[in-house]
């Protein structure tokens, strides 16, 4: 008899597992207190904003050198004139970003539960994700928890392109058993994620830490019709449980 299939539970990294709200501490012994919320929240804005443009107009630059002119782009928006050696310094924090709260008690959920198969999947480059990985000191004593990290860098796209989660399923299928394609679950707080994963055909939980309703009503049909996520969760350690309880219900 073959081994039962498996729930893939792919895991965004930054803004899901990594807080990169964590980033304003280093930015605040450059910029002071008053100005590091904000530069920190402009400075993920323009991270994401970029990967869009960079989409749309067909080109492709690595993410590391998006997130460092998304850095520049945010301190001269501040008004902030920082050397390029502060710059390289914040870079640098930006791999030992700190976890949310919630994060850990899922290590021990995924390291004794025998039905899931956890990667991280993210935007950022095969070297910034080793490096977020090993360097975070948080996440580091846990990271044998994850299969596989996957790094959407081989495809020249940025998520929410479909080429992307196409990446992620075929990593997915070359590795596991899994009962099929809505099997492979995207774990994001990011709802663009969420939404780029769903039109992909995956399934998808989104972590919505600020306890809101889903509100992303972005169209995919002429008439309107917009994607929500599968499983709504307040935190990543409730993934593992409401995503068993959606697959048993489902079954």
């Amino acid at each position: 008899m073959g081994s039962k299939p498996k729930i893939a539970l792919a895991f965004d990294l930054y803004g899901t597992l990594l807080s990169t709200e964590s980033i304003s501490t280093k930015l605040a012994e450059y910029c002071g207190e008053e100005k590091a919320a904000s530069i920190s929240q402009q400075w993920r804005r323009y991270q994401l904003e970029y990967t869009w443009r960079i989409n749309s107009m067909k080109n492709y630059v690595p993410f590391d050198r998006v997130t460092r002119n998304a850095l520049t782009h945010a301190l001269a928006e501040a008004g902030a004139d920082l050397s390029s050696d502060a710059v390289d310094a914040l870079m640098d924090q930006y791999n030992a970003l700190s976890l949310y709260p919630d994060v850990p008690p899922l290590f021990l959920q995924l390291s004794k539960s025998g039905i899931f198969y956890p990667v991280v999947f993210s935007n950022g480059t095969p070297d910034m994700l080793s490096a977020s990985i090993t360097r975070s000191p948080e996440m580091a004593p846990h990271s044998n928890v994850f299969k596989g990290i996957i790094s959407v860098d081989p495809t020249r796209k940025f998520k929410p392109a479909t080429e992307a989660y196409n990446l992620l399923l075929g990593k997915i299928l070359d590795s596991v058993k899994v009962g099929g394609r809505r099997d492979v679950w995207l774990v994001s707080g990011n709802p663009f994620d969420i939404v780029g994963a769903l039109d992909s055909g995956l399934s998808a939980c989104w972590v919505n830490r600020g306890r809101t309703r889903w509100v992303d009503a972005c169209p995919y049909t002429p008439e309107g019709g917009h994607h929500t996520p599968d499983v709504i969760v307040n935190g990543v350690d409730e993934v593992p449980d409401a995503v068993e309880r959606f697959c048993d219900q489902a079954s």
